[in-house]
């Protein structure tokens, strides 16, 4: 009778394994609004680490020390916000005059559709009798769109306001933070789990550094590309450029739009919009295969199906933030699989 139960008890772990993993993923999913600035947290941290660090060992309290390299950053980017909120405002001066060239080529794209439809309508064959025609699909609503655009901007405040407390507070309690988590596991596991937290302290912190320095040679490019073919708004559009492309394979799409949105005002023929598609994608092309393993080396080091179905996954979890966090995220899960036994050929698997 004990074999049986044994049995049965060994049968049933891949299900509850199963059942573990969905309920994981559906808090994930549920409570992103909590997880999402926890994970943004901790990537900051580690990033910020070291700088806190350099000021712990020239006597300068950890508490203090955290305080003095948050508001130093705040500043940094307090001072990055104003100069894109001066172009931005340029932008909008300008805008009556972009958003004329869309409406006239919204316009001129639905003349073609109508054209096309009535083209349609007259080869297909007549309704039949005492059959109800289909109904069109009525365009959602304006309070619809205003209300999923209210949930957005709350999730970006949640953000704003509590990632940088979190950080301040992750740096501050650091090391009472890093031994309370090698506590949790047992005396002869310890060791494993100190040197799967170096490594990913390592990892993260490449990482950030590697794509914030990254991100800023594409945005320099792109912003000498956007002046040398005199485009409105080029410091903008640079920017906009060198974090898009950030974003493996689908940032070298969405790098597009806002320049061709911009070149609807200048240019009335296809020549300019296929040149800028092509250096992007080139640029794109340059930062995902030569800067990256350049700068951030062997860190980070997932295969392209990994990072693909990392993105798809996260995406559909979290949108774009989950674009953003695929990566780390999974190169995480990797070096946790590395150092656990008997998941080492899941590591493999996610690896080069």
């Amino acid at each position: 009778m004990q074999i049986e139960d044994v049995k049965l008890t060994a049968r049933s772990n891949p299900s509850q394994r199963i059942i573990a993993a969905a309920i994981i993923f559906a808090f994930l999913y549920f409570a992103s609004d909590v997880v999402v600035p926890l994970l943004l947290a901790v990537l900051i941290a580690y990033f910020l680490d070291p700088v806190v660090a350099v000021l712990e060992r020239i006597h300068i309290p950890r508490a203090l020390g955290a305080l003095v390299v948050m508001l130093g950053v705040t500043a940094l980017f307090a001072g990055l916000g104003y100069l894109v909120v001066t172009r931005a405002e340029q932008f909008l001066a300008d805008w009556p005059r972009y958003s004329g060239a869309m409406r006239h080529v919204t316009t001129a794209f639905d003349r073609q559709m109508t054209t096309l439809e009535k083209g349609v309508e007259a080869i297909s064959p007549a309704p039949e009798k005492g059959r109800t025609p289909a109904r069109a699909v009525e365009p959602p609503p304006v309070r619809e769109w205003l209300l999923r655009g209210a949930g957005s901007l709350y999730s970006i405040l949640v953000v704003a306001t509590f990632v940088p407390f979190l950080v301040f507070f992750m740096l501050a309690a650091k090391p009472r933070i890093w031994k309370a988590t090698i506590d949790l596991f047992p005396d002869e596991h310890r060791e494993r789990v100190r040197g799967a937290l170096e490594q990913v302290s390592l990892m993260l912190r490449s990482f950030v550094a590697g794509n914030g320095l990254i991100a800023i040679i594409l945005m320099l490019l792109s912003w000498g590309f956007f002046l040398l073919i005199h485009l409105d708004n080029p410091f903008l559009l640079g920017s906009v450029s060198g974090v898009l492309n950030l974003v493996p394979y689908l940032g070298a799409v969405l790098a597009w739009i806002p320049p061709f949105l911009i070149g609807l005002s200048q240019w009335n023929t296809v020549g300019p919009y296929l040149g800028i598609a092509a250096v992007l994608t080139f640029l794109h092309f340059v930062g995902l295969n030569v800067l990256m393993p350049a700068i951030v080396g062997r860190r980070v080091h997932l295969n392209a199906l990994a990072v693909t179905a990392a993105l798809l996954f996260w995406g559909w979890i979290w949108g774009a933030i989950g674009l953003i966090l695929a990566i780390p995220i999974t190169a995480t899960v990797k070096v946790i699989c590395d150092y656990s036994e008997g998941w080492e050929p899941v590591g493999r698997w996610l690896g080069e």
